[in-house]
């Protein structure tokens, strides 16, 4: 059985958590000694961090548009020849902050956590207390997803509590599945020679979880990806 730490993983949490404070915190300020200048600071981190995580999704997604558009218009042979429009600039526009919003708040949450008023109670409805969870190995299985580097196919996969990650490729051979690498850390490059030019192959891809240098848990769902061609 372990504790989560409050602090979410992902940038959308992150601002979910800094939005949620700005507009909780405030009724406590008094009984936690928390000033004026720190509900401002906060309020301006929270507000400029949304801006920018939302501007940056809109940019990532107008930098794909344009990957599709050349792609297009370097191989199609129909479809839109119409360039790809930016995203509109959201209004207003946040004033810009320092950088390090979230080392400042978790200076701010250690301030609070330190306060002799702080309760379990308000730790929830901040948000400042971690779910518990109990850990059970059995049910894990390895995500996987395939991204590609001068040809070559590599395996992306989270370690959450595990110690590694056992992977086997199927290349097609009529060898089936054949262990391919323990590794410990993400993500798994394979670099076996890829097909000559003209002999494209599809490989397959599983894997599954260690801990204690064990197998646990199940097996990833397969995944495949050509290679060669």
């Amino acid at each position: 059985m372990s504790t989560t730490t409050f602090m979410p993983v992902t940038d959308g949490g992150k601002a979910d958590l800094l939005n949620h404070l700005s507009t909780a915190l405030p009724p406590y300020a008094n009984l936690l000694n928390i000033s004026g200048d720190d509900l401002n600071i906060l309020n301006a981190d929270s507000s400029s961090f949304r801006y920018t995580l939302q501007s940056a999704n809109d940019m990532q997604a107008y930098s794909q548009n344009w990957t599709a558009y050349k792609n297009q218009l370097r191989d199609g042979t129909s479809g839109s020849a119409i360039w790809p429009m930016p995203p509109a600039v959201a209004q207003p526009i946040p004033s810009a902050v320092s950088p390090g919003v979230i080392p400042r708040l978790s200076a701010l949450v250690a301030l609070i956590k330190a306060n002799k008023n702080f309760t379990d109670a308000i730790g929830k409805d901040l948000w400042l207390i971690g779910a518990t969870q109990i850990i059970d190995p059995s049910t894990w299985k390895p995500i996987l997803s395939i991204q590609n580097q001068a040809g070559h196919p590599i395996i992306c996969w989270t370690k959450g509590h595990a110690a590694a990650i056992e992977i086997w490729v199927d290349r097609g051979d009529g060898n089936s599945f054949i262990h391919l690498a323990i590794n410990t850390e993400p993500n798994t490059t394979d670099k076996c020679p890829i097909p000559v030019t003209g002999n494209s192959q599809v490989w397959k891809y599983k894997a599954i979880y260690l801990l204690h240098d064990e197998q646990v848990g199940q097996w990833s769902d397969v995944i495949s990806v050509s290679v060669g061609g």
